[in-house]
C-alpha cells in the first residue's frame, strides 16, 4: 500500500480517473509486447571505426533484416548497397549525388524499401515509442507511411502521393537519411558496454561521443576506464599511466586532437633528458597511423621512457602511503643496483636491459627531480581542467558502475576475486574485510568518492589513490591478476618474469557450480541467469569458445582491439539478446573498403518468447500499474478528489 502523500503526488500527473485508467491500459498493453533487443559489447579499446560500424550495422542484424525482407525480390548486390546506405546515409547519398544516380526514380524505390525495413524493425514497439524516435520534421509523414493499409486502394494512392511530394519538393535525400537513422535507432533497443572503452586504440573520445548520443546505454567499468577516471581526478600515477599507454601504442590523436592535452612540455623534457639515448626498449607499437598529430618514432620513444620512469616513481610513493595495498614488492625501481646494472625481483637478480636513468637518484629512487615535478603539475592541470574529458568522465559515472543485474543477466568487466578453494577472496580496506558483492559495492562507492568528494579532503585523496590500485592491484575486481609486470617487460629479458598470474576466478568460473554461486551472491536465480564478462580475450584460433560453464558464462572479449587480433584470430564479439534467443555475432577485422557480414550463431533459444512483462522493465511497469490502481481506488473512495475541469 502506498502512502496518501505518494498518491497525491501521482494525482498531479493523473488528475482524473480517466487519465489514470488510460495509463493503466497503455502500460498493460506494453507488457504484452516482445522485449526489445539488447546488445552487449566489451573491450572496445578506442577502436572507434570498428565500433561505430558495429553500432550502425547492429552487428549484422540490419543486413539480416534486409535479406529476410527482400532476398527473393532484389539481387544481393542491391541488398549490400541498401545496407551500406542505412549504415552511412549521408556519406553514401553524397557519393550517389556526385555520380548522378540519386534521381527521382532511385529515391522513390529507395524510400519504399527503407519503409519496409523500418516496418520490420519497429514491429515489436508501441507506435508511441517509435514516434518518439522519429525526427520531428518528418515524424507525421513516417508514421503515416508505416501504418498505411496497402489493401485499401485509396490508401495506396495516398501512400504514393506522399512519396511523390517528398521527391517533388526536393527533400528526398533528407527523408532517406532520416529513415536510415531511424532504422539504426530502432534495431538496438539498449546497449551494454562491458568495460574498457579506453586505451590502445586511436580515438576513445569518438566512441564516448557516440555513446553520449545513444538513447539507452549502460557501462560496466573496466580497468582502463578506471585509469582514465583516476587521471581526471588528478591522480598522478593514473595520469602517467594513460599517457604511457597511449604513447606506447602511438595514440597521439586521442590525447592531442581528441582531448587537447598539451604534450609539448613532455616532448621537450624527454628530448633534452634522453638526447643521447635511443630508448630502444620504448619504441612505440604502431597499430594506427596518427592522422592529426604525427610524432617521430624516435621522439615518441623518448617521451615513452620519460613518462614511464616518472610513473614508477609516483606509483612507489602511493605504495608507501598505503601499506594495506600489500604491494611493497612492486617498488622495483628501489630494487635496482645502479652500480652493477641489475635488479632483484622475488629474491633473484636479473641484468637490466636499459641502465640509463639520468633523473633517478640511487639514494632516493622515488624522488622526482625538480623538472619532473614541474612537468607533472602541468600535465595534472591539463587533465583536471579539461572540459571535454570531464564531460566524458561524468557520463562514465552517470551511466556506469562496477556491475549491473539486468533481465537475469549479471554484467561485469573483470572478475569476482576468488580463492583456490572457490570462496570469495577478501580485501581488507578501511578496517573492514570486503568480498563478493559487498566488495563490488564498496569499490563502486570508492570510485564515486574519488571524483565527487571535495578537492583536498582526506576521503578524496584516499579514493584517488585507490583508483590506481584498481588499475593494477592483486585483489582488484577490474584487474584480476596477481601482479602487473610492466617494469619487467621493459627491463628484464627473462620471459618468466613477465607472467601475470590470473586470479583463480578465471579457472573456477568455467564450472557451472561457481557461476551459480556468483549469481546467488548477486541475488539472481540460478536457472535462466547468465554472467556476461569481458577483460580476457577469447583465443578462437586455438579452439577456445566464448560460451563457458554449460552456457552460464559468456566471455565476449574477442579482440576488437587490433593489439589482440593476432591472439584471438577474430575482431570481437557482440552478444545479442532478443525476445527469441541469445546469439553471438563473430566479427572479422574491420576494413572500411569491404562489406563484412559477421557470423551470427544462436547460443540459447528461449523456451517461450520473452515479453516486456517478463523483464525488469515489466516489473517496473507492474509496480506502476498497481500504484495507478490504488490511485483510481482513492478517487472512487473520495480520499483524493479528481480535478475535473
Amino acid at each position: 500500500m502506498r502512502s496518501l502523500a505518494y498518491l497525491k503526488l501521482m494525482a498531479r500527473e493523473y488528475p482524473t480517473i480517466k487519465a489514470a485508467s488510460s495509463e493503466i491500459i497503455n502500460l498493460t498493453a506494453i507488457q504484452g509486447l516482445p522485449k526489445g533487443t539488447e546488445y552487449f559489447f566489451s573491450d572496445l579499446h578506442g577502436e572507434y571505426e570498428a565500433f561505430v560500424h558495429l553500432l550502425k550495422s547492429a552487428s549484422g542484424v540490419i543486413r539480416e533484416k534486409i535479406t529476410e525482407t527482400f532476398s527473393h525480390i532484389i539481387p544481393e548486390k542491391e541488398e549490400v548497397a541498401l545496407a551500406n546506405l542505412i549504415y552511412y546515409p549521408e556519406r553514401i547519398m553524397k557519393q550517389l549525388e556526385l555520380k548522378g544516380v540519386a534521381d527521382g526514380d532511385w529515391q522513390r524505390v529507395t524510400i519504399y524499401r527503407l519503409v519496409q525495413i523500418c516496418k520490420v524493425v519497429s514491429s515489436k514497439y508501441t507506435r508511441s515509442k517509435v514516434r518518439k524516435k522519429m525526427p520531428p520534421e518528418f515524424a507525421y509523414i513516417i508514421d503515416e507511411l508505416l501504418h498505411v493499409d496497402y489493401n485499401d486502394d485509396n490508401k495506396r494512392v495516398y501512400y504514393n502521393e506522399i512519396i511523390r511530394s517528398i521527391i517533388d519538393i526536393r527533400v528526398g535525400d533528407k527523408f532517406i537519411i532520416a529513415l536510415c537513422e531511424l532504422i539504426q535507432n530502432l534495431t538496438i533497443d539498449s546497449l551494454h558496454i562491458i568495460g574498457d572503452i579506453f586505451d590502445r586504440g586511436p580515438r576513445a573520445d569518438i566512441i564516448m561521443d557516440e555513446l553520449l548520443r545513444f538513447h539507452d546505454v549502460d557501462i560496466q567499468w573496466g580497468n582502463h576506464d578506471i585509469s582514465w577516471m583516476g587521471a581526471a581526478t588528478g591522480n598522478l600515477a593514473c595520469i602517467c599511466n594513460v599517457l604511457r599507454i597511449a604513447i606506447s601504442y602511438n595514440s597521439f590523436d586521442v590525447l592531442e586532437d581528441g582531448y587537447g592535452i598539451n604534450l609539448r612540455p613532455l616532448s621537450m623534457f624527454a628530448a633534452r633528458i634522453y638526447r643521447e639515448d635511443p630508448c630502444d626498449r620504448f619504441v612505440p607499437q604502431i597499430l594506427d597511423e596518427n592522422i592529426y598529430d604525427a610524432v617521430d618514432p624516435g621522439l615518441a620513444a623518448k617521451m615513452h621512457k620519460a613518462i614511464a620512469i616518472i610513473q614508477f616513481k609516483v606509483e612507489g610513493q602511493i605504495i608507501k602511503r598505503h601499506p594495506e595495498y600489500e604491494m611493497s614488492d612492486r617498488i622495483l625501481i628501489e630494487a635496482i643496483d645502479f652500480a652493477r646494472g641489475v635488479v632483484t625481483v622475488e629474491g633473484r637478480e636479473y641484468p637490466m636491459l636499459d641502465k640509463f636513468f639520468p633523473t633517478v637518484d640511487p639514494k632516493e629512487p622515488l624522488k622526482l627531480s625538480k623538472e619532473e615535478g614541474e612537468l607533472l603539475r602541468t600535465l595534472q592541470l591539463c587533465f583536471m581542467h579539461n572540459e571535454l574529458l570531464h564531460k566524458h568522465i561524468r557520463f562514465l559515472y552517470s551511466h556506469g558502475s562496477m556491475y549491473k543485474c539486468y533481465n537475469s543477466n549479471l554484467l561485469y568487466h573483470g572478475c569476482i576475486p576468488m580463492r583456490e578453494d572457490g570462496s570469495f577472496e577478501e580485501i581488507m580496506v578501511d578496517h573492514h574485510a570486503y568480498s563478493g558483492k559487498e566488495l563490488m559495492d564498496y569499490v563502486d562507492r570508492k570510485a564515486q568518492n574519488a571524483y565527487f568528494m571535495p578537492e583536498g579532503s582526506a576521503e578524496s585523496e584516499d579514493a584517488r589513490d585507490f583508483m590506481w590500485y584498481l588499475w593494477c592491484g592483486a585483489k582488484s575486481p577490474v584487474y584480476g591478476k596477481g601482479k602487473m609486470t610492466t617494469f619487467e617487460h621493459y627491463f628484464i629479458e627473462d620471459p618468466s618474469t613477465h607472467k601475470e598470474p590470473m586470479n583463480p576466478y578465471y579457472r573456477l568460473s568455467m564450472k557451472e557450480e561457481t557461476c551459480d554461486k556468483i549469481l546467488e551472491e548477486f541475488g539472481l536465480p540460478k536457472k535462466g541467469s547468465h554472467i556476461i564478462n569481458g577483460h580476457v580475450p577469447v583465443k578462437i584460433k586455438e579452439g577456445e569458445s566464448p560460451v563457458k560453464a554449460g552456457g552460464k558464462l559468456f566471455l565476449i572479449d574477442g579482440g576488437l582491439s587490433k593489439a589482440y587480433q593476432t591472439k584471438t584470430g577474430i575482431a570481437g564479439y557482440t552478444l545479442i539478446y532478443n525476445s527469441n534467443h541469445l546469439a553471438l555475432a563473430e566479427h572479422k577485422p574491420f576494413d572500411p573498403n569491404k562489406e563484412s557480414t559477421p557470423k551470427v550463431s544462436v547460443v540459447e533459444n528461449m523456451k517461450n518468447r520473452v515479453m516486456v512483462a517478463d523483464t525488469d522493465k515489466g516489473a517496473e511497469l507492474a509496480e506502476r500499474i498497481a500504484d495507478l490502481k490504488e490511485l483510481v481506488a482513492a478517487y472512487r473512495d473520495g480520499v483524493i478528489k479528481e480535478k475535473v475541469e
